[in-house]
């Protein structure tokens, strides 16, 4: 047999820390290590556990149940998505945020993993650098290279020596406008709230960076994964920002968390027009169009959005709770210095060591899974990320899982 291609041999020995991980977990493998599948406790994965809105599930039984309806969810919608979806998605963000867009400034996708891979085909060439935070969202790196290993990624540290998130501003803001005023600096891209330290950009600081960027014609990209789960009594000014406000602004979104929507796979960009007809053909390539069921149910959903307010606050309390609870018991048995969120489903800690090594010995010894840090960036080698996300309806597994690591790591 002929080889495979080289792109591909190159990515295969640089697989995610966080599958790595998460297949280290999978009951085979735990069965090997002499531990019982039924008692371990996972703080390893990236997702939420909260009940999907009721009112999106009847929207799915109504269509289902509907012959001719269920016959067109079957058919292709436009390769931008549907009109009707895009109205929707208008008034879900105006509900919500405040946030004044058209739909001729929204492309729908298969998801926003895939809709990130087609925005770094579209914006970038070899050559170009790509501005991300360090620590960041692990899948980006891995995104980048797929489409080329000669796009320059500046890693700008976001977290200090000290544990600090966006400790100096100034050093940070000199340092982006130092590299966005490169000409081969295409664009950054940060998440809010983040991805594995759960911190929301400041306000001032992200309107710092919105400024910085338009003044040197860079795209600042802003992934939305989390932004309906955000702790404080009120949301950023920049939640409610769109590319109608800032040309150069792109914000990646999706229906995965808020909706617990993560295997129904639909997610949405928010550009200029440019941007957006860009999209459409690499979208063409990529998935050719986005799901039409997933489409039908949520403007179903969207004719009548009243309790969505409600659902959303209902969730982001949950979830802030969870995250109190793993904090407290953080503090209470383990002594980690740590992040406190403000928002997501992670908590950051700081082991002392390498966390990879800590992660394997930590799980073979008591059954618990985390994430090691190293693969969000070097400020995160020596940290894990501890996700509460998938307790969030078994919020006593979070005590039960740290109480029993700090037993192990103190000698109790």
């Amino acid at each position: 047999m002929k080889e495979l291609s080289s792109l591909i041999k190159r990515e295969i020995g640089k697989p995610s820390p966080i599958r790595e991980i998460m297949k280290m977990a999978e009951p085979k493998n735990i069965i090997n290590m002499g531990l019982n599948p039924e008692d371990v406790i996972s703080f390893g994965g990236g997702w939420v556990d909260h009940y999907s809105p009721e009112d999106l599930r009847e929207a799915y039984i109504r269509i289902l149940s509907d012959k001719e309806r269920f016959h067109a969810s079957g058919g292709y919608s436009p390769t931008s998505g549907f009109d009707e979806t895009k109205e929707s998605i208008v008034n879900y963000s105006s509900i919500l945020f405040n946030e004044k867009i058209e739909k001729e400034n929204i492309i729908i996708g298969g998801s926003s993993t895939q809709l990130t891979i087609d925005l770094f085909r579209t914006l970038l060439d070899p050559g170009d650098e790509i501005i991300l935070p360090d620590p960041t969202y692990a899948n980006y790196y891995g995104q980048l290279s797929f489409v080329s290993d000669k796009i320059r990624i500046k890693g700008i540290p976001f977290l200090s020596q000290d544990w600090l998130y966006i400790e100096d501003k100034k050093e940070i803001l000199s340092k982006v406008q130092e590299e966005m005023s490169k000409k081969r600096t295409k664009a950054m891209l940060l998440a809010s709230p983040d991805n594995p330290t759960s911190q929301i950009i400041p306000d001032d600081f992200m309107k710092d960076l919105l400024k910085i960027s338009r003044d040197t014609g860079t795209y600042l990209v802003i992934d939305y994964a989390y932004k309906t789960q955000y702790f404080s009594d009120e949301y950023p000014s920049y939640f409610s920002f769109s590319p109608l406000d800032y040309e150069n602004l792109i914000t990646i979104n999706s229906n995965s968390k808020w909706g617990r929507g993560l295997g129904r796979r639909l997610g949405w960009i928010e550009a200029s027009k440019d941007i957006i007809n860009a999209l459409e053909r690499v979208q063409q390539t990529s998935i050719l169009c986005p799901d039409t069921l997933h489409q039908m149910a949520f403007n179903e959903y969207m004719k009548d959005p009243k309790g969505l307010k409600k659902y959303i606050e209902d969730v982001r309390i949950d979830y802030k709770r969870a995250s109190e609870i793993t904090v407290q018991a953080i503090k209470k048995y383990l002594g980690f210095r740590h992040l406190v969120p403000q928002g997501g489903l992670y908590v950051s800690a700081d082991v002392g060591e390498d966390s990879d090594n800590f992660v394997i010995r930590v799980l073979r010894n008591t059954g618990v899974i985390f994430v090691p840090g190293k693969g969000f960036g070097k400020t995160m080698k020596n940290g894990i990320r501890i996700s509460y996300g998938p307790l969030v309806r078994k919020k006593e597994k979070i005590e039960e899982g740290l109480s029993r690591v700090g037993r192990y790591i103190h000698g109790k």
